[in-house]
């Protein structure tokens, strides 16, 4: 069968967006829907991507053709939410889980249905968008917090968090407000782990304390104060294993000590050998340079600790 029109590549071109264009926009062109229909078959030249949006070649969509073809899906005042929104805010494409599914936020008002790779969202009030190289973006709190409340698995979401807190520089609250201004759909997991941010001393700690939970024992405690037999105070480390007085400290100049408090970090380890605590000393930026390397120290200072009598230490008691 013959098609009735054959419109010029360079006016396909034109008409569309890295080769992604409507059905409609076709047959404005002058092409016959069974045409389209026809060579987006298996083995044609082109490729159905969402209802109504076209790919002008048959190839594996980049990601920036599905986050072209979910925005002319999704209409005019769409924007790209969730880990693509991230990605292209600066984060770490290793740190953020969920790319292989474009998540979009539309209008309540509107009527559209998640496809094939697209998730659409539909919210009551919808925020100012960030434009990034001409795609509009969720701003990075919400982008973070809509990828978050996706997730089931725990390491995932703390990992995100951390990747948007160190390096997005989202604060804490700010992402416990997107959660508490939204749908409470999906924030059981990401409000704990938020809430674990506030009681620790730092967002290393939260990453050591995700990196801890792959050990085979991990830290029986965080940040809570030791004592000696006595009752004097010897410290309040990060990571805690009880059952053979190990201490694990996440230090850094850069996330809790001005450089005149050195002296403090000698003393408080001097404390702990003089009361036969076994500690192991971690950079925050290991934790992430080589979580492998750490995993290891830990696991021999574990096996140390066990090796030797445990010393008569024990976790303080909470004031009243």
């Amino acid at each position: 069968m013959r098609e009735k029109r054959t419109v010029h590549p360079r006016l396909l071109a034109e008409s569309s967006r890295l080769g992604v264009i409507k059905a409609t926009s076709l047959e404005s062109l002058g092409m016959d829907s069974k045409t389209i229909w026809r060579r987006c078959q298996p083995g044609g030249p082109w490729r159905r991507l969402l209802p109504g949006i076209i790919l002008l070649e048959n190839g594996t969509p980049t990601d920036d053709q599905r986050i072209v073809a979910a925005l002319v899906y999704a209409g005019a005042t769409a924007m790209i939410t969730g880990s693509h929104a991230c990605l292209r805010h600066g984060l770490r494409r290793s740190e953020l889980p969920g790319l292989e599914r474009v998540h979009v936020l539309i209008s309540h008002e509107k009527r559209r249905v998640s496809s094939e790779f697209l998730t659409v969202e539909r919210t009551a009030v919808l925020p100012c968008p960030v434009i990034r190289n001409g795609v509009p973006l969720a701003p990075l709190v919400r982008a973070t917090t809509d990828a978050a409340r996706r997730l089931r698995e725990r390491d995932s979401a703390s990992k995100l968090f951390i990747e948007a807190i160190q390096r997005g520089r989202c604060v804490p609250a700010a992402l416990l407000a997107e959660l508490n201004a939204g749908t409470k759909r999906g924030t059981a997991l990401p409000r704990r782990i938020l809430s674990e941010v506030h009681r620790l001393r730092s967002v290393a700690e939260l990453h050591a304390k995700v990196l801890g939970s792959g050990l085979d024992v991990p830290p029986s405690h965080w940040n809570v104060g030791i004592v000696d037999s006595c009752g004097n105070y010897l410290g309040r480390p990060d990571g805690w294993w009880d059952d053979v007085a190990l201490a694990w400290e996440i230090d850094s100049v850069e996330f809790h000590y001005s450089p005149h408090d050195y002296a403090r970090t000698l003393e408080r380890n001097s404390k702990y050998a003089g009361a036969g605590i076994i500690v192991v000393q971690t950079l925050p930026s290991r934790l992430q340079s080589d979580p492998g390397g750490a995993l290891a120290e830990l696991k021999a200072a574990y096996a140390a600790a066990k090796a030797r009598p445990r010393p008569a230490v024990k976790i303080a008691r909470p004031l009243p």
